[in-house]
């Protein structure tokens, strides 16, 4: 998290054009997260975060920025959808639901990092498992001669198991069924999931038999590091840091949070549903502790980031408890014929590239013209004008209309060169584009 301001968005303009405001943002919302890491106990719980009110058209970078961050940062991250959640009352997702997510990704992140810590340990027990299988133990009466011929037969093995050689070979091998079944639904109460895992536990303990399976080695592995991570690593430390990290360092992605506000202009002040999900929200926000199978979970520092388009309604219609928990906004501007241009030959892994790549499976080697790129930017940022604005998205849809006839026969261009033209993108473009209708179902 050692990033300063200035390297978090060097690092974002890899990714997202333009949008500078919001990279700025962002990106000293996160440094202060960092400063208040190193002071003293005491003022770092004075210090709260900054929430961050992102108002933008889709597919104008809001998402991407705070995925691209959290996936740099490797701090616990979540992205939800406010529409997807309910009153208290109502069927549906409670808004605690969120924050045992976060907690789950949490986990995770932590529980990848110890496996990768004991990774040498979890393979050496995976190895001399299926070892065993492959190679029958020598009696003790064997001679010294026959258990040094031994020895190097099990070295020999170790290897050809290690270079995955004998990954075709089916071997039986004995599960252990004491193996921890996690149940992982976050819209359970935690009470709820306990009751299931203390269930699960005694089934487990009255069939305390080993199971035997026969599976190949390939397979055999996959089962054995779940299993050799389980004994090797201790989950109770696991379940501690994941709880220090999400509280201190989560983010929760908040989108479409424009649909749970109520327009003056709509008939939502009859859905009760809609202000209750935002004064439910109001407490998760503002710092609350929150049960789950992991243990409590205090959301004072966790850092919230809002997003939604506001087409229908403003940031205004939201209640004014909710918008004070939202003190930093920043406006994302639409995507201009340049930005788009920018998107497909500046970004890294850009969608020019990735199609690239796809085609060279087949050995076509697919290139496009600079003049080629300028018009796809120009008939994607028409058709965003002349019909619904749906941002760098319009990418997708222009692109694969362009080289879907390419792709379909691109096993015969194998070892050849197809070069993506003006002409041909306008020609399979610009009667699309042009019209008004088709342009609204095609593109």
């Amino acid at each position: 998290m050692d990033l300063t301001p200035k390297e978090i968005v060097e690092y974002l303009d890899k990714y997202v054009i333009s949008q500078k405001d919001a990279k700025k943002t962002i990106a000293l919302a996160l440094r202060t997260r960092y400063r208040r890491m190193q002071l003293d106990e005491e003022l770092q719980n004075e210090i709260t975060p900054k929430n961050i009110l992102m108002i933008g058209s889709t597919g104008v970078g809001k998402t991407e920025i705070s995925r691209r961050l959290a996936k740099m940062m490797k701090v616990p991250f979540i992205k939800v959808e406010a529409s997807k959640y309910t009153e208290v009352g109502f069927v549906g997702r409670d808004v605690e639901s969120m924050v045992r997510d976060l907690v789950i990704n949490s986990v995770a992140i932590v529980k990848a990092e110890k496996e990768e810590e004991n990774k040498a340990k979890i393979e050496n027990y995976v190895t001399n498992r299926i070892v065993e299988k492959l190679l029958p133990p020598l009696p003790e009466s064997a001679s010294e001669s026959k258990k040094d011929d031994y020895q190097r037969l099990l070295e020999a093995m170790e290897k050809r198991v290690e270079s995955n050689e004998m990954d075709d070979k089916v071997i039986e091998i004995d599960i252990d069924s004491n193996v921890h079944v996690e149940f992982a639904d976050s819209n359970l109460p935690p009470e709820m999931v306990k009751v299931q895992e203390s269930f699960t536990k005694v089934f487990s303990q009255m069939n305390k038999e080993d199971k035997k399976k026969e599976v190949s080695v390939k397979d055999a592995k996959i089962m054995l590091r779940a299993e050799a991570a389980s004994k090797l690593i201790d989950s109770n430390s696991i379940n501690a840091e994941a709880l220090r990290r999400a509280e201190n360092g989560g983010i929760i992605f908040l989108d479409e949070i424009d649909k749970i506000a109520l327009s003056e202009k709509s008939q939502g002040r009859n859905d009760p549903s809609k202000e209750g999900v935002q004064r439910d929200l109001l407490p998760i926000v503002e710092g609350s502790s929150i049960t789950t199978k992991y243990g409590v979970i205090n959301t004072d520092h966790i850092l919230f980031i809002a997003a939604g388009a506001f087409h229908v309604s403003k940031p205004s219609d939201l209640i004014p408890e909710l918008q004070g928990r939202f003190p930093l906004r920043v406006e994302l501007e639409s995507l201009t014929e340049d930005s788009l241009y920018q998107i497909l030959t500046q970004t890294k892994n850009s969608l020019l590239k990735q199609y690239q790549a796809l085609l060279s499976v087949e050995g076509m080697a697919l290139e496009f013209n600079d003049e080629a790129v300028k018009a796809i930017a120009k008939l994607a940022h028409r058709a965003n004008e002349t019909t619904e604005d749906i941002g760098a998205r319009r990418l997708h849809t222009v692109l694969e209309k362009v080289l879907e006839e390419i792709s379909f026969i691109a096993d015969t261009y194998k070892d050849q060169e197809f070069i993506v033209t003006k002409e041909l993108v306008h020609d399979k473009l610009e009667s699309v584009v042009e019209d008004d209708d088709l342009s609204r179902y095609i593109l």
